[in-house]
């Protein structure tokens, strides 16, 4: 059920977000896009809320519920800018505006990777949390085995995207030395 439920919260967060997009841009309804776009986090309430009914009911705590404090983490951690990118890309498209990409080189790209990553702190942490609420609210030590592993995992995840950061700051990619970017004369041929 609640891999089901993870699922139906995955679709939902997209479903919402193309209808909040489109009835920004296409539309020009701002106001009931942003209500859409806002409805969101309350796809990842309702995950939690039958996560915990689930485990209230006695139900074996197993990898599902793990999966769904990670996905809840990883919304809380990089939704917003997940929402923020996705609408800078339909504005552009739908409604003319520049596209504000992020820095390719130097120490404005290892800037720019390391606040990504502290999304995924942000989303290790929070999962690590539901985790331990979810361990606590069980309360027997030999059932909650799986959702320990969890733990683990999220905070590996977080090392692995921390040393993927970390070389951005130590190996920062260098901007051509004639200012353009690599592929900029193709690029504007296309556009054209």
């Amino acid at each position: 059920m609640i891999v089901a439920l993870i699922i139906a919260c995955e679709i939902g967060f997209w479903v919402l977000l193309a209808a909040g997009l489109a009835f920004r841009y296409l539309l020009r309804m701002p106001r009931t896009g942003l209500a859409l776009l806002l409805c969101e986090p309350v796809l990842e309430v309702v995950l939690l809320v039958a996560t915990a009914w689930d485990l209230k009911n006695g139900a074996e705590p197993d990898w599902t519920h793990g999966l769904a404090a990670l996905y809840i983490g990883y919304t809380v951690g990089h939704g917003h800018r997940t929402v923020k990118w996705l609408d800078g890309h339909a504005a552009h498209r739908l409604d003319g505006r520049p596209l504000i990409r992020p820095p390719r080189y130097g120490p404005a790209r290892a800037r720019h990777e390391t606040k990504v990553w502290l999304g995924t702190l942000i989303a290790a942490a929070v999962a690590t949390a539901l985790l331990q609420l979810a361990i606590w609210y069980v309360g027997d030590p030999s059932r909650v085995t799986s959702l320990e592993s969890w733990r683990s995992t999220a905070w590996r995840a977080a090392g692995i995207h921390g040393l993927i950061t970390l070389t951005y700051w130590l190996w920062p990619k260098k901007a051509p030395a004639d200012g353009a970017e690599p592929g900029a004369a193709d690029r504007e041929r296309v556009g054209r």
